[in-house]
Parts: C-alpha cells; structure tokens; sequence
C-alpha cells in the first residue's frame, strides 16, 4: 500500500519469512509458557511514524517513501522494512548497543561490502555518515538483499556457506577498527552467577564446569595461536540469504566483534550441520561446510587442535545467551526468545563425542 505504515507478523529482519532458530520446533511444556508470558508482556517496538521515515529520506539518496512496515522479531533492535521508489532497505533502531559502539559494526559491514563480500551495504546521509538518527535512538539503513534463507540446508549450501565464511574471515584482516566479541568470555563470566538460579543442579554443574573449561582454554598457548578478527559471531542459517542455491548475503551484524576465526567457524557447524533433535553433527553437511572453508584457507595446527573446545565455546555462548533472554527479558526490545535446552543439546553433545580433526 503506497505510503503506508505497517506492522508485521514475526518475519525475518531481510526476507520477511517466519524464522525459527535450530531447535525452536524442541519446546517443552516449561519454555512454552515462559514464552508466552515473556512475548505478551514484553514485546515492545519503538515506533517510527511516515514523516520520521521521510525526514529520514530527505538525508538520504534513496528516492521517495512508499511504505514502512516494522518487523516484530529479533530480541536487541528495531526493524522496519523501509521501501523508497529507488528500491527496499531494512530501518534498524539499536535499542542497547550505543553510539560508541555502532561505528564498529556498521563499518565492518561497509568494509566487506567494499570487498565485494555479499552483505548489506549501509546507505549514508548527504554529509557521508552512516550512523543516522531516528526517534531519538542511533539507526542505520541497508539495502534488503534477495532470496531466502535455507532453514533445511544441504551440504551444497554448506559448502558455499563455508567458502563465504572463508573469504569474509580473509576480507576482515585489513579491517582496522577492533571492538571485542560482546558476547564473548568476559560476558560469559558476567552473566553465568545471573541465570544459574534458573537452572537444576546438573544443569548449573554442566555450565559451570565448561565456563572453568573456557576460561583455562584462553590461557594456553593453542588459542594465543589462534587467527583472529573481527567476525560475524552470529551467521545462523537465518542469516544467511539464497537465491537458487547460490548464497545471495549475510546479514545481521550486530553481534560481530573481534574474536578467532575458528569460533566463527564453530557457531555455523553448530547451527547449519547437526541433526536438530540431538545436536549430533549430520556428516555430508559438516564435511561439506569444512571443505568449503578450506577450499578458500586451510586451517592451523593450532586451530586443529582447538578444533573441539572452539566447538563447545561456540555451543555454550548460544546456552548462555538463550536462557538469559528467556530468564532475564530486558524492556524496550522485541523479544523473540530461542529454546535454550537446544544448545544446552549441542554442548552436551560436543562434551561426550568430542569432533578431532
């Protein structure tokens, strides 16, 4: 509808489709109700009107405004579709993350963009700034890319994820700006004594006992070793856009920091290779993502031999952050809580049939 303003279902931030993360189809009886309560009382958008979305255009080299039609899913920003006669962006408000700390994430997203890496480029104002303004909260505009995400992929989009992942890893090295991965070890050790009232006594053994793990692994010489830089952090299957098969972007940075490369790596063999139900790693999948990153660089000794911890470090970040969004809810954000048992799943699973390379 021509200059409208709309409000969606849950849909993705690019494509507009339903997302599920891995393992959302696993409720419990427990988590379902948690949800419920937590999306009634605590979904909440920042709402931009038609004027402030044509104030916004009037920066902007992107033609006249058509329509905006906001997107009730993600769990730390606001998003809108944002149409313009020139083409579709998505309008993101950071509800957290400040304006300290956005110029890193926009940035890196404008950097791999200008390597000819296939992600959303951020559209800059008249004056060549990227971090915009809109209701009084730090916004950014980027092109929507094409295609759809493949939440059952096969091992050919594995494999092109792995290339991708690959050639964005090499793209990041002449990256200059660093922030740490904001949901990294420290926020780990931040966050654990918050969520471990929620959890039964195995569970609250199994975190703890990895958390003492991940925090020993830091300090060994293997991960010193590690190659490191600024990556995506957060490429879930969701993530990731397919036109007929061919891998058409990566999208959703904002969990991007400086953190290893076999970290990266883990958080996709975690979400796009495993068997849902089980955590278990599915062979072809997995064997094609890593034959799709080597073809574009080859491992390390060390990454080698870190090759399961980085899995399991991987595995524990996403439990830690899912029950803390599920437990602890913050206001101002749309929630779209994720099972936590999924990835408690995953990390057990790397625990008791340990991945070598």
């Amino acid at each position: 509808m021509k200059g409208s303003v709309q409000i969606a279902g849950t849909v993705d931030q690019q494509q507009g489709g339903c997302v599920l993360h891995a393992g959302d189809c696993a409720y419990n009886l427990r988590f379902i109700g948690l949800l419920l309560f937590h999306s009634l009382s605590m979904a909440v958008f920042t709402e931009v009107s038609e004027q402030q979305a044509r104030e916004l255009l009037s920066q902007l080299s992107m033609g006249e405004f058509v329509s905006l039609t906001g997107i009730s899913s993600g769990i730390e920003n606001t998003n809108y579709f944002l149409t313009t006669t020139q083409g579709e962006y998505v309008l993101t408000l950071f509800e957290r993350l400040t304006r300290e700390q956005l110029p890193f994430y926009l940035h890196f997203m404008k950097h791999l963009a200008d390597q000819g890496i296939p992600v959303p480029a951020p559209q800059a104002n008249t004056e060549g700034e990227i971090l915009l303004s809109v209701a009084d909260k730090p916004a950014a505009v980027v092109n929507r890319l094409a295609g759809s995400s493949q939440l059952q992929p096969t091992p050919a989009h594995c494999h092109a994820m792995g290339q991708t992942l690959a050639q964005m890893h090499l793209a990041a090295s002449s990256y200059e700006r660093s922030q740490a991965n904001l949901r990294g070890l420290t926020w780990w050790n931040q966050t654990a004594p918050d969520i471990l009232p929620f959890l039964s006594p195995s569970q609250a053994q199994t975190l703890q006992h990895e958390l003492a793990f991940q925090n020993h692994v830091q300090t060994t010489a293997a991960f010193t070793a590690l190659p490191t830089g600024a990556v995506h952090a957060d490429a879930f299957r969701n993530n990731v856009m397919f036109v007929d098969d061919q891998l058409s972007g990566v999208f959703d940075f904002y969990f991007a920091g400086v953190d290893t490369w076999s970290f990266d790596l883990g958080v996709c063999l975690n979400d796009w290779c495993i068997d849902l139900p089980t955590g278990a790693f599915e062979p072809s999948r997995f064997h094609a993502m890593l034959q799709g990153y080597e073809s574009v660089r080859l491992l390390s000794l060390a990454e080698r031999e870190l090759f399961n911890p980085m899995l399991r470090a991987a595995a524990l970040r996403f439990w830690i952050s899912r029950l803390w969004d599920l437990h602890l809810p913050r206001e101002a954000s749309l929630l779209q809580a994720h099972d936590p048992e999924h990835f408690e799943r995953v990390l057990l699973q790397r625990l008791h049939d340990p991945v070598t390379l």
